[in-house]
């Protein structure tokens, strides 16, 4: 069995700038690029999750189009399929991600488990294929799609350990939240 590193959602539209940007998602970006860089070795599979909404839709209700979102199940628009702000973040160096997956399209997804690979394959799938029983997690945002991804994993028997140097959150109180809800389930954080 092997261990793949889940990259969540490092995006412009989730960084400092980004139409939902998070204090310290470029410095993600970094960290994620140093870390492939000097321990690529240490993964079976490189798999990066990202948010591909559907333009002029409001996505199943996740994006609110016209009026104010409320910010914690309706959000304004944001990575938008083929725009700057879907688009990875500059400084995250994607040449060693294997699997792309998108989530979101038309419909509110926070986990990487929603989501699938363009040919359809679920991210459940990919690591079954691929032999995988561990997932390192690191990304954006840590109380929104990195909580929702560990959460998922671990409740389809995939260990997880999350980075806390590699993720960044909305807000110091839900990240927090966060963390102590993917301890309580079985995440390792190192």
């Amino acid at each position: 069995m092997g261990t793949a590193l889940l990259i969540v959602d490092v995006q412009n539209d989730f960084a400092e700038g980004g139409a939902l940007g998070v204090t310290g998602g470029t410095a993600v970006a970094e960290g994620v690029t140093a870390l492939l860089r000097d321990h690529r070795d240490d993964y079976a599979v490189v798999i990066a999750s990202r948010d591909w909404h559907d333009a002029d839709s409001d996505n199943g209700g996740h994006i609110v189009l016209e009026g104010k979102p409320d910010f914690v199940t309706t959000w304004p628009p944001h990575c938008i399929a083929g725009t700057h702000g879907a688009d990875y973040h500059p400084a995250f160096d994607t040449s060693s991600v294997e699997v792309e997956i998108y989530k979101g399209r038309g419909e509110p997804a926070y986990s990487a488990f929603e989501g699938a690979t363009d040919d359809g394959t679920s991210l459940a799938d990919v690591l079954r294929q691929r032999g995988i029983d561990r997932v390192e997690v690191v990304g954006l945002a840590t109380d929104y799609c990195v909580r929702a991804s560990a959460l998922d994993a671990l409740g389809g028997g995939v260990a997880v350990r999350v980075r806390r140097d590699l993720v960044a959150g909305v807000a110091e109180e839900t990240s927090a939240a966060a963390v102590e809800e993917m301890v309580a389930a079985g995440a390792e954080f190192v």
